[in-house]
């Protein structure tokens, strides 16, 4: 799948997902074999750009080629000036976000709230367009209810505004993220328009990515919580779709290795008090499935400091290694 210049292979994207796909967790994706990772959304209002979060979330050091960073907003104008500034910043491909359905960001009329105003989408996407000389891409749901949905019709809008590719989560906002995501809409948009089109939503295995592309014709999936404690869920794509054979999963030493990578990235970027806490979500969706992991979660999300924290994780995954019991309070 092409982007503008930017060839995405494999066609296995890492979705936007917030207070999720910070740099850390993008830069471990990329590492584990995903295409392309794009950020967390960054609000289009100035106003917020010089909080810490925001900060943050438009810091883009070091990160792979191309870099996709994910704007929120309702305002034209300010949207226009937030991907100048983003580029500014490092950011290779602008995406918009008018799939989100966290009630905050629709009460603004952002997000998925948008898609009930196919005017206002078509001035947003013309704009940003034009603001920029790099590719803008488009997030997006079925629609805003099962009686509005207009995923074809905003697709046609967004090939027309010069969109370089279009995501669709197979879910209404009214449905977030309850039932399953149907697949025929996605189809029907990728029937309908030539730009690349990307299938999100369900997507949790190497079967489920090859068939969700066989059936919409998609051009690539995206996953979002199919990747959270799972970062290698990539490479296991990658390697089906290229060669429809399926990869032993990761032994416990090697996720042990994965996930001290990922929480010592976390602790350095947001700071030891803050990145233990934000670690702990983490911590909780890698080891869910693991011996006595409603254990260790209860004592590792006590720690308060990065080397304990670091210590509970190596003493959980040698626990699990050497098949001997594991009880949290003995970690070091």
């Amino acid at each position: 799948m092409r982007i503008g210049p930017y060839q995405i292979d494999p066609p296995v994207v890492l979705a936007p997902m917030a207070g999720v796909t910070d740099k850390p967790f993008r830069q471990l994706c990329r590492r584990l074999g995903a295409g392309l990772c794009v950020s967390e959304m960054t609000t289009a209002d100035s106003r917020l750009w010089q909080t810490r979060k925001s900060t943050l979330r438009m810091d883009h050091t070091d990160e792979p080629a191309p870099i996709s960073v994910q704007i929120a907003g309702a305002d034209p104008r300010m949207l226009a000036e937030a991907a100048r500034a983003n580029v500014a910043r490092g950011a290779q491909i602008i995406d918009i976000n008018m799939g989100c359905p966290a009630k905050k960001v629709c009460k603004a009329w952002a997000g998925s709230a948008l898609l009930r105003d196919e005017a206002l989408v078509a001035k947003i996407l013309d704009a940003v367009v034009a603001a920029v000389d790099v590719p803008v891409t488009l997030k997006i749901r079925t629609g805003w209810s099962h009686d509005q949905r207009n995923a074809l019709r905003i697709a046609r809008i967004a090939e027309d505004s010069g969109i370089a590719a279009l995501a669709v989560h197979g879910r209404t906002r009214e449905q977030r993220y309850t039932g399953v995501a149907e697949y025929d809409t996605i189809a029907a948009v990728k029937a309908a328009v030539a730009i690349p089109v990307i299938a999100n939503g369900d997507i949790n295995s190497p079967q489920k990515a090859a068939q969700v592309l066989a059936f919409t014709g998609a051009d690539a999936v995206m996953i979002g919580r199919g990747a959270q404690g799972r970062p290698w869920i990539f490479r296991e794509i990658a390697h089906f779709l290229a060669t429809g054979a399926l990869i032993s999963p990761p032994a416990p030493a090697e996720v042990a290795g994965i996930l001290l990578e990922h929480v010592a990235a976390l602790h350095e970027f947001y700071g030891e008090l803050q990145g233990v806490r934000i670690a702990r979500k983490h911590l909780a969706w890698y080891c869910q499935d693991h011996p006595h992991s409603d254990v260790f979660r209860e004592q590792v999300n006590r720690a308060e400091c990065a080397s304990r924290q670091l210590a509970m994780i190596r003493t959980h995954f040698d626990a699990l290694a050497t098949h001997t019991e594991y009880l949290p309070g003995r970690a070091a």
